[in-house]
């Protein structure tokens, strides 16, 4: 297949021309269908972990990714189909597949692709509830029937199906044991909250968001959070009690602190512990954080509540310009994310 492109729409919700969620609601609210590839499987490697897709909408008119090069091109073609018939297909690419060894998998890499159609009226109704929970920082889990298509969406806050918890726990996707369900893990997008908006936090903030993360940066002193020094949409101006009222550190949430001032920080980091976030760091020498240690005990906090805070805050690589700390802030932080919660 040649001349393959992406097909640029407009959506009042955002581009879709890096997201492919947002390119199937375009095509679906102009009525329609469109094929949805989701890697369900991977060994080895492959370069898209389960749960990455593609939408298909026709042969030139696709967005997302599910690995690359000859294989990508063979799921359009699969998704043409499936549009066409209405009937979900499984493809398996692999060692011996020679668009396989072409698209970069001849190293032991092998993957499972799951393409489906989705029909305007219905289709639509599913992808609202996707962005409407992303939209709440909602995690939801979506278990689909590979044998005919059929799927429910669950709630991760109110579940208490031991897979579907365990998938937001650890944020993965995979087919479950009976090897007929996949269970997607659609949570919400990694975020850092940045307290205190100094030379490292404008580090911190632009390699954080190249990264996919993303960040807000709180700080009551407008000479430092201002849209000169940070991107105006990230910035929230105000004590960290008054942020955070509207912007709360929920289970997919960091919290940094930045600002060297002891108001400053101890304020947010009383609220980051009374909070399920999955990190917390902050800046400062063991010197300094042994005395936020003693207010935080006077504060009332026990030994195993302060032991969550990350100080001094970053791996230790021996960083030294606020470059370097920043990245090794960052650093530690996807380590954070990466690994499953206890």
């Amino acid at each position: 297949m040649t001349g393959i492109q992406t097909y640029q729409v407009s959506h009042k919700t955002g581009s879709p021309l890096t997201n492919p969620r947002a390119a199937a609601r375009a095509w679906l609210e102009a009525g329609r269908p469109v094929a949805i590839a989701t890697v369900i499987e991977t060994w080895g490697s492959a370069s898209v972990p389960p749960g990455g897709q593609m939408v298909i909408a026709g042969i030139d008119e696709f967005q997302g990714s599910v690995s690359g090069g000859p294989v990508e091109a063979d799921v359009i073609s699969a998704g043409l189909e499936v549009i066409n018939t209405g009937k979900p297909v499984t493809l398996s690419f692999g060692i011996a597949d020679e668009t396989a060894q072409r698209a970069g998998l001849a190293c032991g890499g092998k993957i499972r692709i799951y393409v489906a159609r989705l029909d305007p009226k219905a289709g639509l109704e599913f992808i609202k509830r996707l962005d409407e929970a992303a939209a709440d920082r909602t995690p939801v889990v979506v278990t689909t029937r590979l044998s005919d298509g059929a799927y429910e969406i669950h709630d991760g806050t109110t579940t208490t199906d031991p897979v579907i918890a365990e998938a937001i726990r650890r944020a993965r996707s995979a087919v479950d044991k009976s090897g007929d369900t996949f269970v997607h893990a659609f949570t919400p997008p990694p975020r850092i909250i940045i307290v205190g908006a100094t030379h490292i936090a404008q580090h911190l903030a632009t390699m954080a968001t190249a990264a996919g993360y993303e960040v807000t940066v709180l700080d009551p002193r407008t000479s430092f959070a201002n849209a000169a020094r940070f991107d105006a949409s990230q910035i929230v101006a105000g004590s960290p009690k008054e942020a955070f009222e509207t912007t709360a550190a929920d289970a997919f949430t960091a919290v940094v602190t930045l600002s060297h001032v002891d108001q400053i920080d101890d304020e947010a980091l009383t609220i980051a512990l009374d909070s399920p976030c999955r990190y917390i760091g902050s800046l400062g020498s063991r010197r300094t954080h042994a005395k936020r240690v003693e207010r935080l005990k006077a504060a009332g906090f026990t030994d195993a509540a302060i032991a969550r805070i990350n100080a001094p805050v970053g791996l230790d690589i021996k960083a030294e310009t606020p470059g370097e700390i920043a990245i090794s802030i960052l650093a530690q932080i996807i380590s954070a994310f990466r690994k499953a919660p206890d």
